[in-house]
């Protein structure tokens, strides 16, 4: 009797040692995860910039891409487009962000590209967690300049860029 007792007892305190090992280790967790979430959205980013640096020079004629789609398509007897499939949709969601795409602030319209697409003189991307403070806890953009900014927050910084966001270096 006094075996089982004691087998119990150390059960629960075993338990007991368990639960609170996972309430340290989780928040732990949740952080790296959100971290490895902003990165991603940062790094998806700078690949939006670079489409559309090479897009303007390639099919734009100098003109940039108000649509992912359009970022999607490559040059006519071209071979890869712009951007990977997974960023060339309509609202593309990776890594916990929804990503949008836009003519910039006083953006004008471009000629058609060499697909026949309209341009515009200027893009807006932005980056923002899906589930704030859960999947990110910092929300992105970058214009045409190519400086990726941030901001604390569940909004994407606004053009034209300035505090509370911060530019990343």
């Amino acid at each position: 009797m006094t075996e089982r007792v004691l087998s119990r007892i150390e059960l629960l305190t075993a338990a007991a040692v368990v639960a609170i090992i996972a309430v340290i280790a989780v928040p732990g967790l949740l952080r790296s995860r959100m971290s490895g979430n902003e990165a991603a959205a940062i790094g998806s980013l700078r690949a939006i910039v670079s489409a559309e640096t090479a897009y303007a020079s390639a099919c734009g004629r100098n003109r940039y891409a108000p649509a992912f789609a359009t970022l999607g398509l490559p040059a006519p007897g071209g071979g890869e487009p712009y951007l990977p499939p997974e960023l060339a949709v309509a609202v593309p969601e990776l890594n916990g962000y929804r990503f949008t795409l836009s003519a910039a602030a006083g953006a004008i319209a471009g000629p058609a590209d060499c697909n026949g697409t309209p341009t515009t003189t200027g893009y807006y991307a932005t980056a923002v967690p899906i589930r704030y403070l859960k999947s990110g806890g910092r929300s992105f953009a970058v214009d045409t300049a190519g400086t990726i900014w941030q901001n604390p927050s569940a909004a994407a910084p606004y053009e034209p860029f300035a505090a509370p966001s911060t530019p990343i270096q």
